[in-house]
């Protein structure tokens, strides 16, 4: 069933036309991404349907008593004052909250009233039953659960929740409206950008709401990962018009791709019949054919000319260095990341012994507020390390491209700021403004009057003319279309520097990273690889926990969590945390790896058959009985396999130790070779495990 239904809806700004003839259809359920570049219109088309701005021409039909719930790209909150974050979203149920008050107040007429029969009881309990109802289809049991749920999903700890809202900055609104959006739970949801200011962990919990979100979803976001996990279609909306395609946003881009490789086939066939029928007439139009050439004319004027397929603008960019540095870039020791304030120093976080050589792309992620950027701004020499050093490599020139704009001066043009970048002719600055799409009287605009997308692309044309090799990026996509991002994407793949950057576009680091630094509880960890391979350590991660704590379950043994084992790479490891073959697991022991490659996490496994937990193990039982002979082949064979499983134990801390010294070496081969080994000892070892626990069982 259809929700929502727009019909030839057109829209123009003066004489410029935004969109015309848009067509489309909602159905009840359904999730749908809106994309296009910067400028096509899908904001203007969004304020449009939720009433906040009037279309030109056409028509919106909804079904009848939809609830619409819409959060712009620029969030507001009309009366801040001094009212805080959780009566903000208790505002939400305001009409739920009156119906509670009313009851209340039905229930205390009922208990005194007189007698139970009268006319006056009955029109109570009719107006109590009636206004239950309608009191639980709101959410009235459960709203304030729902609160919490939201808001801590969107990473607001519990401490905010009574902050007034004049006291949040510009993202924390943001994230703010977007959880009052959520909360009103509409049939239709339409979110603008609703990405924005998120970290990692609260995009994800995002997906899932929105992925499990029974009524319909229209969507406008440049965040790929994102819309490849909620949406189920796609609306481009380019060039003022609409093209509906079915699948997420992977799907879309290979149909599109096909449509506009059989759009360009048809028109080039069609080039070539006009050509060719054109060349007919000028040869035979004064001769003897001459009617046939007429003939020809006539249909060559009747014949609908197929339009050339329009390409979407794109960035045209060149990054390259001849800068060659040394083969190690950055390096850090004992190092303590943190500001100093008037109440002294706070350190956000420490790292393991750093190092980054030439041409590797290390992509660095972590929750807001983690200390990220100020860890960028650490390495550039910006703010002082609160412990430990910060050493670039021989012959390093950083360039350095900052979150908020911050190195370009607003006050002047975009044609000023490049010419102060780089002195040149004033027609030799345009044609490269050109290149990041400025054109015309773009050039004499002020930086102050910019779009954030427009700064981004000035801020992207100074680092291009930097010439250096080591790019240092903050969180380089933000305000970037999909469009610049794919063109930024292909420009830093070719690169021949070493790149340094923060982002919370998974689809970006993908493409890009070979490392992934993560940040989060106090710590810096290494994981090699992009994205997806730092998804897959964490997998495997949470697999091999939840097999050791079900094999303690199963089998009778005791799970401790004394101490803290950890491994500060995540590159690989032995999955055999605390394990005991006998079925208990401990931690007891603090077992911590920094260096990036692999770890052996054993410690506090305890094979012969004891629970360790860094006390002692009593026995309860004083009765001795002789051991039969079965019993002393059992004993020596157990005593056998602790000895083979300690050799192959230290044969996986060796082999983690050459993994790491043939990473830093970039030794293909050796890293392959050893690899393979490394598994085939975890395998022998989860046998020799298996064995063990069934001859000490």
């Amino acid at each position: 069933m259809s929700v929502l239904s727009v019909y030839k809806l057109r829209k123009a700004f003066n004489i410029y036309p935004v969109f015309k003839d848009i067509t489309f259809q909602v159905n009840a359920g359904e999730k749908v991404a809106l994309v296009g570049v910067n400028g096509a219109g899908k904001s203007t088309l969004l304020r449009i349907i939720a009433g906040e701005e009037s279309a030109d021409s056409g028509e919106i039909v909804t079904s009848r008593g939809l609830k619409v719930a819409y959060l712009p790209q620029e969030a507001s909150f009309s009366d801040e004052g001094d009212t805080t974050l959780y009566a903000e979203m208790m505002s939400v149920f305001s009409e739920v909250r009156t119906m509670q008050a009313e009851l209340t107040g039905l229930e205390e007429k009922m208990v005194h009233s007189s007698e139970s029969g009268t006319p006056e009881w009955d029109s109570l309990m009719e107006r109590y039953a009636e206004l239950t109802h309608a009191f639980e289809m709101g959410g009235g049991y459960d709203y304030e659960v729902r609160i919490g749920q939201v808001l801590s999903g969107l990473n607001f700890d519990r401490s905010e929740w009574e902050r007034p809202m004049k006291q949040f900055s510009g993202g924390q609104k943001t994230r703010a409206a977007l959880a009052r959006t959520l909360l009103k739970h509409p049939d239709l949801l339409m979110l603008d950008e609703p990405t924005n200011h998120l970290d990692l962990k609260t995009l994800e919990w995002l997906e899932e709401f929105l992925h499990d979100y029974e009524g319909s979803l229209v969507v406008i976001s440049h965040d790929r990962y994102f819309l490849d996990r909620v949406v189920t279609r796609v609306l481009d909306l380019s060039f003022g018009r609409m093209e509906d395609y079915p699948g997420n946003y992977s799907k879309y881009l290979m149909l599109r791709g096909e449509r506009i490789e059989r759009m360009m086939q048809q028109y080039e066939a069609q080039q070539e019949h006009i050509s060719k029928t054109e060349d007919f007439i000028r040869r035979y139009k004064a001769g003897q054919r001459y009617r046939q050439a007429r003939g020809r004319q006539k249909q060559l004027n009747r014949l609908q000319r197929l339009e050339r397929p329009k390409e979407k603008d794109k960035l045209h960019l060149s990054l390259q260095t001849d800068l060659r540095g040394g083969r190690l870039v950055l390096a850090t020791e004992d190092l303590a990341v943190g500001y100093r304030g008037q109440e002294g120093a706070s350190i956000l976080f420490k790292a393991p012994n750093l190092e980054m050589e030439r041409t590797e792309r290390v992509a660095i992620i972590g929750p807001n507020g983690c200390g990220k950027s100020t860890f960028l701004k650490t390495i550039m020499g910006e703010m002082t390390p609160l412990e430990g050093l910060v050493e670039l490599g021989t012959n390093v020139k950083v360039a350095y491209y900052a979150q908020a704009h911050e190195g370009l001066n607003f006050g002047n043009t975009v044609l000023e700021e490049i010419l102060w970048t780089q002195p040149m002719t004033e027609g030799a600055a345009r044609n490269f403004l050109g290149r990041f799409l400025f054109s015309g009287d773009d050039v004499y605009k002020k930086i102050s009057d910019l779009s954030g997308g427009e700064r981004s692309r000035v801020a992207l044309a100074k680092l291009t003319l930097a010439k250096a090799n080591l790019l240092i990026l903050d969180e380089p996509t933000n305000h970037l279309d999909i469009n610049a991002r794919e063109a930024l994407e292909d420009v830093l793949t070719e690169y021949n520097g070493t790149l340094l950057f923060v982002s919370h576009d998974r689809y970006f680091i993908d493409v890009l990273a070979t490392q992934v630094w993560e940040v989060g509880e106090g710590y810096l960890k290494v994981y090699l690889g992009n994205y997806t391979d730092y998804l897959d350590w964490l997998s495997r991660a949470k697999l091999a926990e939840n097999q050791l704590l079900g094999g303690a379950a199963s089998s009778g043994g005791a799970v401790s969590t004394g101490g803290a084992a950890s491994n500060k790479s995540g590159a690989a490891s032995n999955k055999s945390n605390g394990k005991s073959p006998g079925g208990a697991i401990s931690t007891g022991g603090a077992a911590s790896n920094k260096s990036g490659a692999a770890s052996n996490k054993s410690n506090g496994k305890s094979p012969g058959g004891a629970v360790s937990t860094g006390g002692a193990v009593s026995n309860k039982s004083d009765v001795k009985v002789a051991p039969s002979k079965d019993e002393k082949y059992r004993r020596k064979k157990i005593t056998e396999l602790e000895t083979t499983i300690a050799e192959l134990e230290k044969r996986l801390t060796l082999l983690s130790e050459e993994m790491t010294q043939a990473t830093m070496k970039q030794a293909v081969t050796l890293i392959t070779r050893l690899g393979q080994e490394y598994q085939q000892t975890t395998d022998n070892l989860e046998k020799l495990y298996v064995e063990w626990g069934l001859l000490s069982g």
